[in-house]
């Protein structure tokens, strides 16, 4: 059997010649050796058990050759630190959505220093990764999470419950679920994809359309919550978007459409791109 080292250099560059990111070969790595990140610098010039290195090689060729996400292989994404469950039923938790959740953290302090107790809503919570872990990072929270799917609550529920969150879930279109409720805070990353857009295999063929599709242009979603919000907004509020990099200018137009008298800000994420949308109302 190789040493780990030989094996992670060896499926690294067999992952880069056929199109998939290296960085997937370490995960797949450190998950079927049992090892942590630590454990497998300290191990390098040991040989791989076989039963390990066979797992691994099965697991490598459904990545690089089958497309099939590495979270769905290792069941798992972290997500601001927080262990995510994670399968065919919900998006895989991103980086960019990890921004969303850090600054819309900085929102709330800013608009609520006081308040006690922060009713928040996460519109198409998929895994929970959004309602979850601002409940965990803000104890004043009282979140509630919708989605259309049913299996995709199921998954959120137990991400819930293995994180000892304390998130109410109801099952639902947008703000439907929620009628005659009201909310400090209201965060969303809804399917925000074009439905003629391509897409990579790996995106395609694992992850639910559910989550990926917002309409012709992709921002059916948005168009539908914001013409329908006002009576779900407490005063002052925050409004959280994660939308398309080229969609920022159109987004505006809509909120100016249909909210008077809120601040909007746009801003970046870490690679440049515009991805966040944030409308507040302070009093």
């Amino acid at each position: 059997m190789p040493t780990y080292k030989e094996a992670l250099q060896v499926h690294e560059h067999y992952a880069l010649d056929n199109g998939k990111e290296p960085s997937g070969i370490k995960i797949l790595l450190l998950y079927f050796s049992q090892l942590s990140n630590t454990e497998l610098y300290t191990h390098l010039s040991n040989n791989m058990p076989t039963d390990h290195y066979r797992a691994f090689q099965k697991a490598v060729d459904d990545y690089v050759i089958h497309s099939k996400p590495v979270q769905h292989i290792t069941g798992e994404e972290v997500f601001f630190g927080h262990p995510f469950k994670v399968n065919k039923d919900v998006m895989i938790p991103r980086c960019e959505t990890e921004e969303l959740a850090e600054k819309s953290l900085m929102f709330i302090d800013e608009i609520f220093p006081d308040k006690t107790n922060i009713e928040l809503l996460d519109i198409g919570t998929g895994s929970g990764c959004l309602a979850i872990t601002l409940s965990l990072e803000e104890p004043r929270i009282q979140a509630t999470a919708v989605d259309i799917s049913q299996a995709a609550l199921s998954v959120a529920k137990t991400n819930s419950e293995a994180l000892s969150a304390d998130v109410t879930f109801k099952q639902g279109n947008l703000l439907e679920p929620v009628k005659g409720k009201t909310f400090d805070v209201i965060i969303s990353n809804p399917p925000y994809i074009p439905n003629d857009e391509a897409l990579e295999s790996i995106v395609k063929d694992h992850e639910p359309s559910l989550a990926l599709f917002g309409g012709k242009d992709g921002l059916d979603p948005y168009r539908k919550i914001l013409k329908d919000i006002k009576p779900y907004l407490n005063d002052p509020f925050l409004i959280a978007f994660e939308h398309a990099y080229d969609k920022a200018k159109e987004l505006r137009k809509m909120i100016k459409k249909e909210l008077k008298n809120v601040h909007i800000v746009q801003i970046k994420d870490m690679q440049g791109k515009d991805r966040m949308t944030f409308i507040t109302k302070k009093k």
